[in-house]
């Protein structure tokens, strides 16, 4: 879960704090997105005397594909969030209220409710590795046929018919020995 209800943290003295655990099974990231494991760790609320600052500390795996060699890879994600959340309502007279040059600011809903379910959906995604592996001496697979080195590592072809306009760079390669 996280959505959290900080009536009661809004009412407190600036500074106060609480700690909630995150375990959180199931979670759509984005459509090419998908979750391998739960997103665990925990979430920190203070009040600041005008809003809540949210500072929360994620893990959580997703599903990927390894660069070089196509195979599936759980690629685990760590994520850092830290977001301002302004009242909608004042909890006293329950009138909205407007803050300047916030437009774009995390909000609290008409119930006092903290939702960081876009937060983390956003910080999970900017976390997502670019280019995932496999492991880290991974072959990928054969340019010619697309076989997967990995499984076999002597794979190899007979050299093609070569253009002569490449045959020097050709000798290069023999006098280096590769």
């Amino acid at each position: 879960m996280l959505s959290y209800n900080v009536a009661g943290l809004l009412r407190a003295a600036p500074g106060t704090k609480r700690v909630y655990p995150v375990k959180v099974a199931d979670l759509p990231i984005a459509e090419d997105l998908e979750l391998a494991a739960p997103i665990t760790g925990e979430v920190r609320l203070s009040t600041t005397g005008r809003s809540i600052l949210a500072r929360a500390h994620l893990d959580t795996a997703v599903v990927e594909q390894c660069s070089r060699c196509l195979a599936p890879v759980m690629a685990p994600v760590t994520v850092e969030i830290e977001e301002e959340a302004l009242p909608s309502i004042d909890l006293e007279s329950g009138r909205p209220l407007t803050f300047e040059g916030t437009s774009d600011a995390l909000r609290l809903d008409e119930h006092h409710e903290l939702d960081l379910g876009g937060a983390v959906r956003d910080a999970i995604s900017l976390a997502e590795p670019i280019a995932p592996l496999c492991r880290p001496d991974c072959r990928g697979l054969c340019l010619v046929c697309g076989l997967e080195l990995n499984e076999r590592p002597d794979h190899a072809h007979p050299d093609e018919a070569l253009d002569p306009r490449l045959a020097a760079l050709v000798g290069i390669r023999d006098r280096l020995g590769h």
